[in-house]
């Protein structure tokens, strides 16, 4: 070892010593963020076959290939399954239980698999029905960011539902970073979601979203404030958006208590701190937000 490297070397060993908050040493082994970008792959692959492989699958060797796959899917999964809930052992699960328990938990998300292709089904159809833009399905499964962002917070979801630790949010900021759309694994979204475009939006963990509701870029369902820290953890700070919504470009709605009504419309750039009844319009002017009764509204 030549005499630069040793210096490198020491200088941050010292580092390692005096700034212990950020080293992962001599504990247990935390899930790999590769491994589960590599296994969300996969997962995307079962939940849509034939359109993130490679080649092609004819319909003689589906259950050969998804048979292969999904067993491949299940060890890589259990394994990082179990390093999570070794890092956060579920109450009452001794540790020579954990081994089974994640096998366990593994075998109950996978199941779930045939559920989510009924939701996903439902996203695909709205995009494509609220987009004049798509071509056809194959489009919109192969070229929006929106459905891999969704397949991939609805997979997270059901592991977050488990409390398993670290996977859920490695997977959806796996998702975040290839398509810009922020959708936390705790947010509970209904049927026939779409989101156009994508980008910038942001769905806080404590979000709750109903059915048929639509989004444009920069949308986001944050929190009020965040200076009590962890103290606000398990509190739902993210608003509720009722069924058969559509917000437009840059809204903001913020607050736990803030419910937007079903059937309402909220206005691009709306930056929105109270509830609105059903059927409304919220839209903004150069000093306020204007929230009226849509039926009421006559545009010019």
């Amino acid at each position: 070892m030549n005499e630069l490297i040793k210096k490198l070397t020491d200088d941050l060993l010292a580092s390692y010593a005096n700034l212990g908050g950020i080293n992962h040493l001599d504990g247990v082994n935390l899930p790999s963020k590769s491994t589960i970008a590599e296994i969300t792959q996969d997962l995307l692959r079962l939940l849509f076959p034939g359109y993130f492989d490679a080649h092609l699958i004819h319909s003689c060797e589906l259950r050969i290939e998804t048979a292969n796959l999904m067993d491949n899917v299940f060890g890589r999964l259990e394994d990082e399954v179990y390093k999570s809930l070794l890092h956060s052992p579920p109450e009452g699960v001794k540790p020579d239980e954990v081994r089974h328990c994640a096998h366990e938990m593994t075998g109950q998300l996978l199941e779930k698999l045939p559920d989510l292709r009924e939701l996903l089904q439902t996203d695909v159809e709205s995009a494509y029905n609220g987009d004049p833009a798509a071509l056809n399905k194959n489009e919109i499964i192969v070229a929006y960011p929106f459905v891999e962002a969704i397949a991939v917070q609805r997979l997270a979801h059901e592991i977050f539902q488990r409390k398993i630790p670290l996977i859920p949010r490695i997977m959806t900021e796996w998702a975040h970073s290839r398509t810009g759309i922020d959708l936390h694994p705790g947010a509970r979204i209904g049927s026939h979601f779409f989101i156009d475009h994508g980008t910038g939006t942001v769905v806080g963990e404590t979000s709750v979203i109903g059915n048929h509701v639509k989004m444009y870029q920069g949308v986001a369902l944050i929190g009020r404030s965040l200076k009590g820290g962890q103290s606000l953890r398990g509190v739902k700070r993210h608003p509720t958006i009722e069924d058969k919504v559509t917000l437009y470009a840059n809204a903001t709605i913020m607050g736990g208590d803030t419910i937007v009504g079903a059937r309402s419309t909220i206005g691009a750039n709306v930056f929105l701190t109270q509830s609105i009844p059903p059927d409304s319009l919220a839209i903004t002017d150069e000093v306020s937000v204007k929230i009226m009764n849509k039926l009421e509204h006559k545009p010019n």
